[in-house]
C-alpha cells in the first residue's frame, strides 16, 4: 500500500484528501475534536511539503449538515485553513487554483450530493477534477463503496494517509493477538457484527458478547430476557457461535421493569479478571444502555483494561467517548477511528477503500 511518503512531488500540487471530519457539532460548535486531531499528521505532512491541500469529507448521515464549524475548529489547530461552501464545480476549481502552497481548503459535506453514496460516475469525475493526487485518510468510511472511497482512486494516483496507514498496521496486528487474548464486542446490530465475531472466535482465546447484542445470544441460549430489545434474526444463525467454548455471555444483569439495562457486577468482575490475565485485549461497543446513563459496566471495563498490562485496541464512537470521558485514552495502546470499519477489517483483513489503493 503506497502512502503519502511515496508522493514524489508535493510543492504547489493540489492534493485531494479524504479525511475523517464526521465529528459531533452542537449548536454550530464542534463538541469533540478527537477525530480532527487524528487527521492532523497527514495534513501537516502535506502542508510542510508545500501542497495545496483540499479536504473532503461527510458529516452526518442525511447530507443536511455543514462542515463549516469543522473548518473553523481545524483553523484553531493549524494555520492556513479556509472553507468553501460547495463540493465540486468551476467555482471550487478556481478557489483551488488560487490556494497558496501549504494552505488548506475544506469543501462542503460530500453527502449533499446523491452521487457520493451512489458512487455516481459523473460525481466521481467531478471530484477527481479538483486535484492531481488523491490521499485516503478516512479509515472510518473505507468499508463504504462511495464515490470518494472507491471511485476517485480509480482516476487519480492514490495514496494512504498516515492515519490510514496506522489503522491498517495496528488492526493487522490485532488479527494475530498475543495469548492469552480477550475480545469484547458490545453495542447492538448482530447483522453487522456476525462476521467479526466469527473471525474473533477463530483467533482469540475468549470472546465476550455484551450490550444489546448479548440479548440475542441470551434468548437463543434459553435464558430470560424479559422485555429487552432483541434483533429479528434467525436464532439458528447464533447456534454455531453459542456452541463455541470460547464465547462468553453475561452472567448477571442490571434489570428494571423487565428490561436489561447493563451488565451486572458479577460480569464486571469476570471481565476484570480476564483483563488482568490477557496479553491482548480488543474492545468495540459499550456494554449497557450507555446513552441512557447505564455506564457502570462500560466504565468498569475501561478501568480494568487501562490498568492491565495488555496490548489494548479499542474502537467505536460510544466506546471511545466513554474512555475519553474517563480520561483513560492515553492508557490504551491503540484507539481506532472506525466502528463498523474496524469490525469489517477484523472480519476480512481489508476494506474496499484500502483495496482500491493498490
Amino acid at each position: 500500500m503506497r502512502t503519502v511518503r511515496d508522493i514524489k512531488i508535493g510543492e504547489n500540487i493540489p492534493i485531494l484528501v479524504r479525511a475523517a471530519l464526521n465529528i459531533p457539532v452542537t449548536h454550530g460548535v464542534v463538541a469533540n475534536d478527537y477525530r480532527l486531531r487524528r487527521a492532523l499528521p497527514t495534513i501537516q505532512y502535506l502542508r510542510k511539503r508545500g501542497a495545496k491541500i483540499v479536504l473532503i469529507s461527510h458529516i452526518g448521515e442525511q447530507g443536511t449538515e455543514t462542515l463549516e464549524p469543522v473548518a473553523k475548529a481545524l483553523s484553531k489547530l493549524i494555520p492556513g485553513v479556509s472553507f468553501f461552501g460547495e463540493t465540486t464545480g468551476e467555482r471550487v476549481r478556481s478557489a483551488i487554483r488560487t490556494l497558496a502552497p501549504g494552505n488548506i481548503l475544506v469543501l462542503e459535506n460530500l453527502r449533499r450530493s446523491r452521487g457520493e453514496k451512489d458512487n455516481d460516475d459523473a460525481f466521481v469525475h467531478e471530484l477527481a477534477a479538483l486535484a492531481d493526487i488523491f490521499v485516503q485518510d478516512s479509515f472510518d468510511t473505507c468499508h463504504r463503496r462511495h464515490a470518494s472511497i472507491i471511485g476517485v482512486p480509480k482516476l487519480l494516483p492514490s495514496y494512504a494517509g498516515l492515519l490510514l496507514e496506522e489503522e491498517v498496521r495496528e488492526l493487522s496486528q490485532a488479527l494475530s493477538p498475543k495469548h492469552p487474548s480477550l475480545a469484547v464486542i458490545g453495542g447492538a446490530k448482530f447483522s453487522t457484527k456476525e462476521p467479526a465475531l466469527a473471525a474473533l472466535l477463530r483467533s482469540y482465546d475468549r470472546v465476550f458478547v455484551g450490550g444489546a447484542l448479548a440479548n440475542d445470544f441470551l434468548k437463543a441460549a434459553g435464558r430470560p430476557v424479559g422485555k429487552s430489545s432483541v434483533s429479528t434474526i434467525d436464532t439458528g444463525l447464533l447456534t454455531p457461535l453459542l456452541a463455541n467454548p470460547k464465547l462468553i455471555l453475561p452472567i448477571d444483569s442490571v434489570i428494571e421493569n423487565g428490561v436489561i439495562l447493563d451488565q451486572g457486577p458479577g460480569t464486571s468482575a469476570l471481565l476484570t479478571d480476564l483483563s488482568k490475565k490477557s496479553k491482548t485485549i480488543l474492545w468495540n461497543g459499550p456494554l449497557g444502555k450507555y446513552e441512557e446513563g447505564f455506564v457502570e459496566a462500560t466504565d468498569t471495563l475501561a478501568h480494568a483494561i487501562a490498568d492491565s498490562n495488555a496490548y489494548s485496541i479499542v474502537g467505536g464512537g460510544d466506546t471511545i467517548a466513554a474512555i475519553e470521558g474517563l480520561g483513560l485514552l492515553p492508557h490504551f495502546s491503540f484507539v481506532s477511528t472506525g466502528g463498523g470499519a474496524m469490525l469489517e477489517f477484523l472480519a476480512k483483513g481489508t476494506l474496499p477503500g484500502i483495496e482500491v489503493l493498490g
